[in-house]
């Protein structure tokens, strides 16, 4: 396997473990469950440890793809793209765990911190529509809105 090939395999688990980890939280916090609560928190922890080995495997891939005479310039967008993603996933981990701590030390404020951490979710989820667009957009020239002139090797 190289680095290209572990990227497409490690880039869906963030983005689909938002969507799951969403509907787990929204499910716990309208049933008042704190074992779902703290599910998706792990659920989200796990995210940005998956977008963060992406990441890792990301300038790898993109050796690889250029060699293949792909655009640089469509290249570099998505990867703008996926470090503002990552620090959102960053954030969401980071209030996951406090969201953890909170519920495990029964603090006053749990409740407040999964509410930040459903609106963080969908702003991740948001930002992950145009990261994993862009990515699929290098190599399925299908999905482009314009034609991209590849460059010489």
């Amino acid at each position: 396997m190289n680095q290209a090939h572990l990227h497409m395999v490690f880039n869906h688990f963030p983005i689909i473990g938002l969507f799951f980890g969403i509907g787990i939280l929204l499910y716990g916090i309208i049933k008042k469950q704190t074992l779902l609560v703290n599910t998706a928190y792990v659920i989200f922890i796990v995210c940005m440890i998956m977008a963060k080995a992406t990441m890792m495997t990301g300038e790898g891939a993109e050796d690889i793809v250029e060699e293949l005479g792909i655009s640089h310039d469509l290249v570099h967008e998505h990867e703008e793209l996926a470090e503002t993603f990552m620090k959102v996933l960053y954030v969401l981990g980071l209030l996951s765990i406090l969201g953890l701590f909170a519920n495990v030390k029964k603090h006053p404020k749990a409740v407040i911190v999964s509410y930040i951490v459903v609106v963080t979710a969908i702003g991740g989820v948001i930002l992950s529509k145009f990261v994993g667009t862009s990515g699929g957009e290098i190599r399925h020239t299908e999905i482009r809105d314009t034609e991209i002139i590849h460059t010489d090797s």
